[in-house]
């Protein structure tokens, strides 16, 4: 049982591993684009292969769980999400690596006025991450919860961006490459921040066994 016990503390440690280069990964990409920080993209991809080692090691380690623990209740909710959470954040590094790509590409182009809501959006991801992270270490649904609620205001903020890049776009032709490549990296961030929810629903079945599945869901629970 203690060597067991060990084992579920270890898939957990690997989780929040994971996690933390999936956070600096995040960070250090939108770095690159914003402040044109071109010396942390190497960083971004070094990680990338650890974050995919981890990955590795916590699939092995879940089949391991099943094969010979044969795992119940909780542990087995917590063995099942491990899997979905180490999915989630293994997308987020492959979009963070593609947001750093994106910031080689702009390096040498004249900046882009919606910087500024690129990086307002980048802080409501980096938040959510940030956050679902904290829930996923304290096994605590309310962090989780509000990463779940916060999904509306990252599609908010990245509407308004893409319109906005859009708009300068038509009205002049020289911002149609970097615009593209902006559009490429609010997409990037607006699909870290799917991943962020999805983590946040692993979180919250994990802990309470219960399948979120709207937020009227939430809303009938807290009434």
């Amino acid at each position: 049982m203690s060597a067991y016990g060990d084992e579920l503390t270890q898939l957990a440690d690997d989780l929040a591993r994971m996690g933390g280069l999936v956070e600096t990964q995040v960070t250090d990409a939108l770095a690159a684009v914003v402040r044109r920080d071109m010396s942390v993209t190497a960083d971004v991809r070094t990680r990338e292969d650890q974050v995919n080692a981890l990955q590795a090691e916590i699939e092995k380690r879940v089949i391991r769980l099943f094969a010979l623990r044969q795992p119940l209740a909780t542990d087995l909710r917590q063995t099942i999400s491990a899997l979905k959470i180490a999915s989630d954040l293994e997308r987020m590094g492959d979009l963070a690596k593609n947001i750093a790509y994106r910031a080689t590409d702009l390096k040498d182009a004249e900046p882009v006025a919606v910087l500024h809501l690129v990086d307002r959006l980048g802080a409501i991801v980096r938040k959510q991450l940030s956050e679902v992270l904290d829930a996923m270490s304290a096994m605590d649904i309310e962090p989780a919860i509000r990463v779940w609620r916060s999904d509306d205001e990252v599609d908010e903020h990245y509407n308004s961006l893409i319109q906005e890049m859009l708009g300068g776009m038509s009205a002049d032709g020289n911002l149609v490459g970097p615009g593209a490549h902006i559009l490429f990296v609010a997409k990037n961030l607006e699909r870290i921040g799917d991943h962020a929810t999805n983590i946040a629903e692993a979180v919250h079945y994990m802990v309470t066994g219960i399948v979120l599945e709207s937020v009227d869901q939430l809303d009938q629970s807290d009434a």
